[in-house]
């Protein structure tokens, strides 16, 4: 790619998009926000706002088919996401999808199939992983700070009080898990290099979607535990203990809108080490590593076949549950 900058499009007018994502593209280096698709004027004009020039299309179809736009941020309700991740990357465009960009590990095969013919990054949007903090917590883990790793524990909650929004919807294949699990099994095999085997799973499901999911695994010698749920007061921790000493993650995955992106290590002895990231501005780097992958062929630092990895974790919670992984037919 001759050109000094990536030109996006957003396909929907999600809140998501329009209060994070579409900031973060505008803030990052060598970017810009180009265009978005939507029907209604009134949700494309908050977008116009921050970018001005933004060019609307009234359908996906339309902005898919725009030669000015270079990637794609899809933040569509779950189930539509291989579907419009693949129509992008076959018209020509890099993909950032939300996650889960799947609903099953098989669903990856296409994806991937779909990346390699057309040569266009296609890739899930999990943040955490282009936060400086977990590469820091990474490198403990790997170098022997904690000694042996022994047990890593994990939490994420909020409370979802609207009975209409669609990680509530089953058809939609919205659910605790879906939304945030991906957070925990994936911050655990980021930081650890394991591959989580599901022990035992409980859930609460309501109308065909889990609001809260338990879960414990292991792999190999090392315990996993995890809770999500959109029932509670919002929480977010991950703390990961070894035989020398534990490290604690206090705002693992949303850094900055949740609290502080601390590391606090605590050793034998009562002697506690903090180390802060006061700027973790994960989201724009996300945007930016896609910027690198395009304009000077760097890797992409989480691929799907990284990504594909939870998605096994999350299908086989849902094999316990004796739940379909998709949404309700």
């Amino acid at each position: 790619m001759t050109q000094d900058h990536i030109r996006w499009g957003v396909l929907g007018a999600s809140g998501f998009a329009r209060k994070t994502m579409a900031p973060a593209i505008n803030e990052a280096r060598r970017t810009r926000l180009a265009a978005i698709a939507t029907r209604d004027p009134a949700r494309a004009a908050p977008f116009a706002e921050l970018a001005p020039g933004l060019v609307v299309h009234d359908s996906y179809e339309a902005l898919l088919a725009d030669p000015g736009i270079d990637a794609v941020y899809i933040p569509l309700p779950n189930a539509l996401h291989v579907e419009w991740s693949i129509r992008a990357a076959e018209a020509g465009k890099a993909v950032l999808c939300e996650k889960p960009i799947a609903l099953h590990a098989r669903d990856f095969d296409q994806l991937i199939a779909a990346r390699d013919a057309t040569g266009r990054l296609i890739a899930e949007a999990w943040m955490p992983g282009h936060h400086p903090q977990w590469h820091a917590a990474r490198d403990m883990v790997a170098g022997g700070t904690l000694g042996n790793l022994h047990t890593v524990t994990g939490v994420f909650t909020y409370g979802l009080g609207d009975p209409t929004n669609i990680r509530l919807s089953a058809q939609l294949a919205g659910g605790a898990l879906r939304d945030i699990g991906v957070y925990p099994i994936g911050a655990f095999r980021f930081a650890t290099g394991l591959e989580p085997e599901i022990a035992w799973v409980d859930a609460v499901v309501e109308d065909g979607v889990d609001t809260s999911t338990w879960v414990q695994a292991r792999a190999g010698d090392v315990r996993f535990g995890f809770h999500v749920s959109m029932r509670t007061k919002q929480r977010q921790e991950m703390v990961f203990e070894g035989d020398r000493a534990t490290l604690t993650v206090a705002a693992p995955f949303n850094a900055g809108k949740y609290g502080q992106a601390d590391l606090i290590l605590s050793r034998d002895g009562g002697a506690t080490e903090t180390l802060s990231f006061a700027e973790p501005r994960q989201y724009v780097l996300q945007v930016e590593a896609v910027a690198a992958h395009l304009l000077d062929g760097v890797e992409f630092p989480y691929p799907l076949e990284a990504a594909r990895g939870t998605q096994v974790a999350i299908d086989a919670v849902f094999d316990r549950l004796g739940m379909w992984h998709g949404p309700q037919q």
